[in-house]
């Protein structure tokens, strides 16, 4: 006599999958990253291009102020004549020296709002940025008020190689 074997046919359901755990995860996860995320504040300079000696002249010359940044330390000029030579201070630019003779310069020439900053091929791009930055604008603190006033001084900046 043969043996038969008698499965039992079982029917299976699908399961469900249970997601409440994954849920609770991210009702947590999701709220704790926004509150850490920092939310970066992305700025754009548009810089020119330093005009060149081809083209036409221009009738009313103005007055713009370059500043060239050196391995010895920074100089000023209006791109005939050298207006003030600042050297470096302990092996740093001397940044707030540049900066008040730019606020001068701005005070005796108010109209002017072009400047160049040119750089020597040795220079590290983090002083161009510094550089660009005192150029731009300044912090002055008045006698009455406690919290220092930006100042715009030369906004629109041209880059370049120093000659």
């Amino acid at each position: 006599m043969a043996r038969t074997h008698h499965y039992r046919r079982r029917v299976t359901e699908p399961t469900e999958l249970d997601v409440t755990t994954f849920l609770n995860l991210m009702v947590v996860l999701i709220p704790f990253l926004l509150i850490t995320a920092v939310f970066s504040r992305i700025a754009i300079v548009e810089l020119d291009l330093p005009a060149g000696a081809g083209g036409a002249a221009a009738e009313n010359p103005t007055f713009r102020v370059e500043v060239i940044v050196r391995e010895s330390g920074l100089e000023i000029t209006n791109g005939s004549m050298v207006i003030a030579g600042i050297p470096k201070v302990a092996g740093e630019y001397d940044l707030p020296k540049l900066a008040s003779h730019l606020l001068s310069l701005k005070r005796e020439h108010p109209d002017a709002n072009q400047a160049s900053v040119l750089l020597e091929p040795t220079i590290a791009y983090d002083y161009l940025i510094q550089v660009m930055d005192v150029v731009r604008s300044a912090e002055i603190v008045e006698a009455e008020q406690r919290e220092p006033i930006q100042l715009a001084l030369f906004t629109e900046i041209s880059i370049g190689e120093a000659p």
